[in-house]
């Protein structure tokens, strides 16, 4: 998200993994492009990414995103592969720029692709292959533009745009004429942000409505069962608290309702944010919600994708499940055959493989300045640790506190002195490194190699073909694209081979008496957890949204609706799985 005035704008890119891999991990491992957004910034350069959107065509998955130079196709959500393309100028002008929050609709046999623009004069594109790269303009000039677009085509095949990047302006929404593509009649107004009543559509980090207003932008359409869900990102892509809203209505062009807690949303744990996305379903008829998560350490649009399961419960409640979201997960098969979000809260993509070295020792080759060791395992990607340089044989090692179960590792690298001269997307660029393990941190074992990979992996992720035994895991580097060895992030999955947390006992849920948004909730500390998911919604049978909270046993949660009472429920987690969820706890 850019802002130009009132208008706010944002950013994406796209998904690579392991072929062999039956699980994924967010943030999704993908070639980010270097971007100086908003300006050429004295930060340095940085990868970033946003704005995603995937449709299910013809049986692949085509996803695309702002400032990636092209677009990716796939078979099965897991192995990608990338098309150079540039859309977004006017077809007869042989200049072309890249796709900025771009919108991507289905009519017939056809794909449409266009990108956000104030102006009048950009091309709607049009491709029956686009795995061929074959696209012609399907308008020249398509005649009303639009920042943040989305398409929508109803079942009896009327098309529908909807757009709007503002925090003073609403999104809009537009009837166009399948032949040219002209509107029919003017926008209609869809819906205003009520920061007044939604606690989550506050202003800044902490939502406090700091500096700006909230911004309304990033539209998706979804029908499911004749009803409309029509879907948009507030209140800032910035932040922690980066969501996707949710309105109900039953027309495209409404009315709606606004529903009380947002449809993604990820304030806690490693990855946060879950805004400015798309709805899409897999080849095997089961919902999925792609998102912009958020980074803004190099630049405060810099940010990363995630990927998460979602759905319809049997009240057609919409609903998308990010607890665990930045754990593994399993992709699409024929053998989940429902979506029901189920009792615990979990969901059945969810593999079950904890976290296994939260805040454990750390044992370094180097340190370069304030970016300290433990910073690889604090689970804040906002932070790293990197070495004083990116020679081969500089490493990190973690110690998981006890022999433990290992299924899969994830690293995170971060940007440290990256070359000034990056930009955009590079080609011929990865790293390269091995990962080794131990029980005793003496006799080591090779538990991956890939000194002689070539591809870009900024958040590789390796799920093992076997599980091994292990107290240590050590990553020494072999080659990086660019700057420092740097990692916001080594991550270990898997079972600690111990007992579960104990529950948690005298949970307390606070509501504000000023101000009914906020809530401050208590709890007693569990002795055997590292972490705890509170689950909260205004339904008891139904509190699909859950934030993850480590190493504490209080929180200021502000995102609820001042109009409803709402139950709250939590669990203890460690590396072994979770404890009994609570019993709901109402609060009016």
């Amino acid at each position: 998200m850019m802002r130009f005035v009132f208008a706010g704008l944002s950013c994406l890119c796209a998904l690579f993994a392991n072929a062999q891999s039956s699980t994924y991990c967010n943030p999704i491992n993908i070639d980010y492009g270097y971007t100086p957004i908003p300006n050429f910034s004295t930060w340095g350069r940085h990868r970033t990414t946003a704005d995603p959107v995937i449709v299910n065509y013809k049986g692949d998955y085509y996803l695309f995103s702002t400032n990636q130079s092209g677009y990716w196709w796939s078979e099965n959500m897991l192995n990608w592969k990338f098309i150079t393309r540039k859309f977004l100028r006017p077809w007869n002008t042989h200049t072309y720029d890249d796709l900025c929050a771009p919108a991507v609709g289905i009519i017939g046999d056809t794909m449409l692709v266009f990108g956000s623009t104030y102006t009048t004069n950009f091309s709607i594109w049009m491709s029956t292959d686009p795995k061929a790269n074959d696209w012609k303009p399907l308008v020249d000039s398509f005649e009303i533009g639009g920042w943040d677009p989305s398409f929508f085509t109803d079942d009896d095949d009327r098309l529908y745009m909807y757009n709007g990047s503002s925090n003073r302006f609403p999104m809009y929404g537009v009837e166009l004429r399948r032949n040219g593509l002209t509107p029919v009649g003017a926008r209609k107004e869809m819906y205003l942000l009520e920061p007044w009543r939604f606690g989550w559509q506050r202003f800044g980090e902490h939502m406090d409505n700091t500096f700006l207003d909230p911004f309304i932008e990033g539209s998706h359409m979804t029908k499911y069962k004749g009803k409309y869900y029509l879907q948009y990102g507030a209140p800032g892509t910035e932040f922690s608290g980066y969501a996707d809203g949710l309105l109900t209505g039953s027309s495209p062009l409404g009315p709606f309702e606004a529903v009380s807690d947002p449809l993604s949303l990820k304030l806690g744990g490693f990855v946060r944010g879950a805004g400015h996305g798309a709805t899409f379903t897999d080849n095997f008829g089961q919902y999925w919600h792609i998102s912009t998560t958020v980074l803004s350490v190099k630049n405060t649009f810099e940010r990363r994708l995630g990927i998460w399961p979602a759905g319809f419960d049997n009240e057609a409640v919409m609903y998308c499940n990010t607890t665990f979201g930045d754990y593994p997960h399993y992709i699409p098969t024929a053998s989940v055959k429902t979506m029901e979000y189920g009792k615990d809260g979990k969901s059945p993509y969810f593999t079950g493989w904890m976290l296994l070295n939260y805040n454990k020792p750390v044992q370094v080759s180097s340190t370069l300045g304030g970016h300290l060791p433990n910073n690889a395992v604090d689970e804040i990607m906002k932070t790293y640790w990197s070495a004083q340089s990116a020679n081969k044989g500089e490493w990190i090692q973690t110690d998981l506190g006890n022999i433990s179960t290992v299924n899969a590792v994830q690293i995170n690298y971060a940007d440290q002195d990256v070359d000034t001269n990056r930009l955009g997307k590079w080609e011929n660029q990865y790293h390269q490194y091995k990962l080794y393990y131990s029980t005793d941190g003496k006799n080591w074992k090779t538990l991956v190699d890939k000194s002689k990979n070539t591809s870009d992996v900024p958040h590789d992720y390796i799920e093992l073909p076997q599980a091994v035994q292990a107290r240590y895991i050590k990553l020494e580097n072999i080659h990086m694209p660019t700057g420092k060895f740097a990692i916001s992030g080594l991550r270990i999955f898997g079972n600690g081979n111990g007992t579960l947390p104990n529950d948690v006992q005298d949970f307390i849920v606070l509501r504000t008496e000023k101000d009914k948004r906020s809530a401050f909730i208590k709890w007693k500390p569990v002795d055997n957890a590292y972490a705890y998911n509170i689950y909260y919604g205004t339904n008891p049978e139904k509190m699909y949204t859950s934030i993850m909270v480590h190493s504490n046993n209080e929180y200021w949660l502000k995102t609820m609706d001042a109009l409803k009472p709402y139950y709250f429920a939590i669990e203890a987690i460690n590396e072994n799985g979770t404890g009994k969820r609570t019993n709901p706890v109402r609060v009016n």
